[in-house]
C-alpha cells in the first residue's frame, strides 16, 4: 500500500459519504483537532510525569474519537457516536483533582514555565481554536455529536491545570500577569 493516493491533488479530500474542498469549515476543524493531537503527543514526549503522560494518551484517543464523529459528510445525530458524556465527566474530575495539587493563584498567568507546561498551554489554545471552529461548522452545517462541544470546552480547562501541574512537578513557578487584578478568588485553598 502506498501512503499517497493523489486523490487530494485537486484541492478536495474524502470524508465518510463524500468529498469536500480542503478549505471547508469541517475539514479545517478536523485539521485543527489533528494539530491539537500532535501537540498533545509532543507534551507527552516532554513530560517526565507518568500520571499526566497516561492521561494525555487517553486524550489522544478521545481526540481521534472526535475526529471520527465529525468525519461524516452529513453531520447528524443519527450516526453512531464514539465520544460520550463519560469522557467529559472524566475531564471535570481530573481538572478538580489537578487543581487540588497545584498552588493557588489569584491572577491570570502567562503561558510558559517548563517546556512541557508551555506545550500544554499550546494544547489549551488549540482546544479553544477547535471549539471556535466547531461552533462555526455547526452554524454552517447543522447538528453533530453535541458532546464534542462540551468536551472541547472542558479539555481546554484540563490543559490549563495540567500545565500548572507540570510546572509544579518540575519545580517551576507560574508567572502571574503583573498588571492583572485578583480574579481567581474562588480558587483560594482553605488553610
Amino acid at each position: 500500500m502506498k501512503i499517497y493516493t493523489k486523490q487530494g491533488d485537486k484541492g478536495k479530500t474524502s470524508i465518510i459519504g463524500g468529498r469536500l474542498p480542503k478549505h471547508d469549515s469541517q475539514i479545517e476543524l478536523l485539521g485543527t483537532i489533528d494539530e491539537l493531537n500532535s501537540f498533545v503527543g509532543l507534551a507527552r514526549a516532554e513530560l517526565a510525569y507518568p500520571e499526566l503522560e497516561h492521561e494525555l494518551l487517553k486524550i489522544q484517543h478521545e481526540l481521534f474519537d472526535c475526529g471520527s464523529d465529525l468525519s461524516y459528510i452529513q453531520l447528524d445525530n443519527n450516526q453512531d457516536k464514539k465520544l460520550t458524556d463519560e469522557e467529559t465527566s472524566w475531564l471535570e474530575k481530573r481538572v478538580d483533582d489537578w487543581m487540588d495539587k497545584t498552588p493557588p493563584i489569584k491572577r491570570f498567568i502567562l503561558p510558559g514555565g517548563s517546556k512541557a507546561a508551555s506545550t500544554l498551554h499550546i494544547c489549551r489554545t488549540m482546544a479553544r481554536k477547535a471549539e471556535r471552529q466547531l461552533t462555526k461548522c455547526l452554524d454552517e452545517k447543522g447538528v453533530a455529536n453535541p458532546i464534542i462541544q462540551k468536551y472541547l470546552n472542558r479539555l481546554s480547562d484540563y490543559f490549563f491545570v495540567a500545565a500548572r501541574a507540570a510546572n509544579a512537578h518540575h519545580s517551576t513557578s507560574d508567572i502571574e500577569y503583573i498588571r492583572g487584578a485578583d480574579v481567581f478568588r474562588f480558587y483560594e485553598k482553605e488553610e
